[in-house]
């Protein structure tokens, strides 16, 4: 359940944030399926806390060849899906390195994890992707802005996604 929680929850990212324009908040600029990224890191780490990391890099593996073909089946030009997949392998690599390595509770390990993974995702994504740099779908005077953004609403949601989680007592 675990496995299908994270991939569902990657694929539901990149169909919404295809399927709906992004949120708009003065120069701030989310895209709607940012809302879904945050569980994507918490879901990655309940798949590493149960099957182990090794187990949980095979799944990163397979859950980045879904996200891409997603993505492309989806509309996204190369450069997107590109973005996208670069951006993947950076922010699980160090939500789950941050994670193995990080001492204290589940809780702290998910919230530092997360959060980490999410501004690297916001970061390269929106530099790499949507930057002059990339697909020049946002001016340089914008860039911090949707960096911003998407790191906040990754962040939020994450915590609120984990409280979710911890009422349920999956976690």
């Amino acid at each position: 359940m675990r496995i299908f929680l994270y991939i569902a929850s990657i694929v539901i990212a990149n169909v919404v944030t295809a399927s709906f324009a992004p949120l708009v908040f003065g120069n701030f600029i989310v895209p709607m399926g940012t809302v879904f990224i945050g569980a994507t890191f918490i879901f990655r780490d309940l798949v590493q806390q149960h099957y182990g990391r090794l187990n949980a890099y095979k799944v990163i593996a397979v859950a980045l060849l879904i996200s891409a073909l997603t993505s492309w089946l989806l509309g996204d030009t190369l450069w997107i899906v590109f973005a996208s997949a670069i951006t993947f392998i950076f922010s699980e690599t160090f939500d789950t390195e941050v994670f193995t390595r990080l001492k204290g509770s589940f809780q702290k390990k998910v919230l530092v994890s997360g959060t980490v993974g999410g501004i690297i995702d916001s970061g390269l994504f929106v530099i790499i992707g949507l930057s002059p740099l990339g697909a020049n779908f946002l001016p340089w005077a914008l860039v911090s802005y949707a960096i911003l953004g998407q790191a906040v609403v990754k962040t939020v949601m994450q915590l609120l996604g984990f409280l979710v989680l911890k009422s349920l007592r999956c976690v």
